[in-house]
């Protein structure tokens, strides 16, 4: 039976990426770790479970990556998906350090697979995880546990002993665990649709949670109220246009669809509302999410022909096909005579040029409003296909504030005595809108390596201390 109180040099609370980059950190400045899971060991690692890649800066290319990503690349395409929305500070922190984290995930056992070509244009600057997300947790969970590291499953925190801005304790399972240092690594508030209501009504009923469904923003909301700063805006997230028949929790990457710029995307109305060739792909995917979400009914569908169909990744779900525009609208519940008028308007509009889905090429729309500016072809080749989509949120940007040590700041400024946070509980800070492929598993991977080892460093500064007190005490 475990004690009534436990003692730990640094809690880790989380179990995905950040989390376990934070732990094996921490570990390997000698500190006693414990990870607290919420799931069980089957579920484990969040959002992490979904993920492929990670975005990082290099000046050479390597077997995972096709050519150098400078640091002023990464920061000026930060900033296009931000619009400016970001601490440009810790931006630069975080890609400078973001240098080292290829070969340092490397050294904890995590493999990359070869170079990435095809149509997603990664291969320059995203590495590639070998076997996908879940197998490197595994990886991470391996060296983890090698080095040391306690980890516990189903250990949901329900309350945090705060004072003056220093972590005292936690509560987990009614049982008090004390620690000279915490490390935040619990995600955002996705999961909790009551939530998102606050900020998004009752549109929030229709979003799909591609993601875990354990991300309730409970960690967040404990140190929220305990008077630490708050960053972000609420409304903001990573949320992607994802088939609409995926289930509600963890539908996660094959649910995703990477085709918005091969055709056109209309609402309930069978109206245009945005332009899908504003910007190479994986610069806009996590745009569409909330552009879906301000439509009727949190609909759409992505329209698209034949000469299409195999120049993308497909969903888990087969795209819906007709012969004719009118057959594929009735299909999907549109009125056909709209979406006929839809698509010849397009059409008519589509100018000449040469087709390549790796450049912003030069197919675009002439007197059409909204405009499609790159990528534009007719689509006039039987069969006919759509997919429904509906947003898909990944994680949100509400959060904590950070320092370049990972420190928590309290809402006076002060940085926290002892507290830290890796991870999209954090990820305002550098995420004011927008994303970039990879760049939630970059913001996890450095935040959680420098969360770590601070957090082992406050420990043991807290273990000198008191070990002089306790002598001073003795002397007496």
């Amino acid at each position: 039976m475990p004690s009534d109180e436990t003692s730990y040099d640094v809690l880790v609370i989380g179990g995905g990426n950040a989390a376990l980059c934070a732990a094996i950190s921490a570990r390997r400045e000698g500190a006693r770790v414990l990870v607290l899971e919420a799931s069980d060991a089957f579920w484990r690692g969040g959002n992490t479970r979904h993920t492929r890649n990670m975005r990082c800066a290099h000046d050479a290319a390597t077997e995972s990556l096709s050519g150098p990503y400078t640091e002023e690349e990464f920061f000026e395409d930060l900033m296009r998906v931000t619009k400016g929305r970001t601490d440009q500070d810790l931006a630069r922190h975080m890609i400078r350090e973001s240098k080292t984290m290829l070969t340092w995930i490397e050294e904890q056992g995590v493999r990359w697979q070869p170079s990435l070509g095809g149509t997603l244009s990664l291969g320059r600057t995203n590495s590639f995880f070998l076997g996908g997300g879940r197998a490197m947790l595994n990886a991470l969970y391996r060296t983890a546990e090698t080095l040391g590291v306690e980890i516990r499953y189903e250990a949901e925190v329900t309350a945090l002993e705060i004072a003056d801005g220093m972590f005292l304790s936690a509560t987990v399972n009614g049982e008090t665990l004390r620690a000279k240092a915490l490390v935040a690594a619990a995600g955002g508030f996705e999961s909790n649709i009551e939530w998102l209501k606050r900020y998004w009504g009752e549109a929030a009923e229709n979003f799909l949670i591609r993601g875990t469904r354990n991300n309730k923003g409970t960690i967040l909301r404990l140190l929220l109220d305990a008077g630490v700063q708050e960053v972000g805006d609420p409304t903001q997230c990573h949320a992607v246009a994802i088939d609409a028949r995926a289930p509600k929790y963890d539908g996660g990457i094959i649910t995703r669809l990477d085709c918005v710029v091969f055709g056109i995307v209309v609402n309930k109305h069978a109206q245009r509302f945005y332009d899908e060739g504003e910007d190479i792909w994986p610069k806009r995917y996590a745009i569409w999410g909330r552009l879906v979400a301000a439509q009727p009914d949190q609909i759409a569908y992505i329209i698209f022909d034949a000469s299409s169909l195999k120049l993308f990744m497909p969903s888990l779900f087969p795209p819906i096909s007709a012969s004719t525009i009118e057959g594929l609208a009735e299909k999907l519940g549109l009125e056909p005579a709209a979406l006929r008028e839809t698509v010849d308007g397009f059409n008519a509009a589509v100018q000449p040029g040469t087709f390549d889905d790796k450049v912003l090429d030069d197919c675009r729309t002439d007197g059409l409003d909204p405009p499609k500016t790159h990528w534009a072809r007719r689509i006039e080749e039987a069969p006919f296909y759509a997919y429904p989509v509906r947003p898909g949120i990944t994680f949100t940007y509400l959060g904590t504030r950070v320092n370049e040590e990972a420190q928590i700041l309290m809402a006076d400024g002060r940085p926290s005595a002892n507290m830290f946070a890796a991870g999209e509980i954090m990820a305002g800070n550098v995420l004011g809108e927008g994303y970039a492929a990879g760049i939630g598993m970059t913001i996890g991977g450095v935040f959680g390596r420098i969360a770590g080892r601070e957090a082992a460093r406050t420990a043991r500064g807290n273990r000198a201390q008191g070990t002089i007190a306790a002598k001073e005490a003795t002397d007496v």
